[in-house]
């Protein structure tokens, strides 16, 4: 991923904090404030942390008109360029350099750096320690993309004339005989209780119907079967 080095952003920013001249370091065991004139501050005013691409910038300028005091040009954190004392969480020792901006000098002292509130110092440190943290995973992101193009591409494609072949599992076959046959009586209702199955239905009140007029060539008699009681016609 390209990076922008004109692009200067602003990280964290502290209206009021205090600069101490500090004695050479006795031991290996690190700095103690202890051991400043903390009551007696060489220098107060605003400090400001800003970044541009991978470095990190603590600058100390004066709170009213914005003159640069001196800067801390920060690569990497935790390291030597800031170090935490032994003896509190609110002062730091850090190395400052000779020069504005990128242009340095390569002269460099150390100066204590002091906060009044705890909160504030916990805002320096976390300040420094997200940016560099920011730094690291691009880092790995690069490299990351880096070792994506450089590996060969795999060719995923059909060669002429290939073929594959799929198995599918668990499929049921179809009953023999094809189609079960529909049930018989085309959707007829049975009939009613007391009916045979295939006869006929009586007339309603319960009178039975007579069987049918017979003609006889012989004696030319004729009967008419109605509901009422047979008549015989004889002509």
């Amino acid at each position: 991923m390209a990076e922008d080095n004109s692009y200067e952003s602003m990280l964290c920013v502290k209206p009021e904090v205090h600069v101490y001249r500090i004695p050479p370091r006795a031991t290996n065991r690190g700095y103690r404030a202890a051991d400043w004139k903390l009551d007696e501050p060489a220098w107060s005013g605003r400090m400001k942390i800003t970044a541009k691409g991978k470095m990190a910038f603590i600058k100390l300028e004066d709170k009213n008109t914005g003159e640069l005091f001196a800067q801390a040009p920060v690569e990497q954190y935790p390291g030597c360029v800031v170090e935490a004392v032994t003896d509190s969480s609110r002062y730091f020792v850090i190395r400052i350099e000779d020069g504005n901006g990128e242009a340095l000098s390569g002269r460099h002292a150390f100066i204590g750096l002091g906060f009044a509130d705890r909160g504030d110092s916990f805002d320096f440190n976390v300040a420094l320690q997200d940016h560099f943290k920011w730094v690291k995973q691009e880092g790995e992101f690069a490299k990351m993309e880096a070792s994506q193009s450089a590996a060969p591409k795999l060719d995923l494609s059909f060669k002429e004339g290939q073929t594959i072949k799929i198995s599918i599992g668990n499929i049921k076959k179809k009953e023999a005989g094809g189609a079960k046959p529909r049930p018989m009586g085309g959707g007829l209702l049975p009939p009613p209780p007391g009916v045979k199955a295939g006869g006929i239905i009586p007339p309603p009140g319960g009178q039975q119907m007579a069987p049918a007029a017979q003609t006889n060539a012989g004696d030319h008699c004729i009967s008419i079967n109605t509901c009422s009681p047979s008549y015989g016609v004889k002509k």
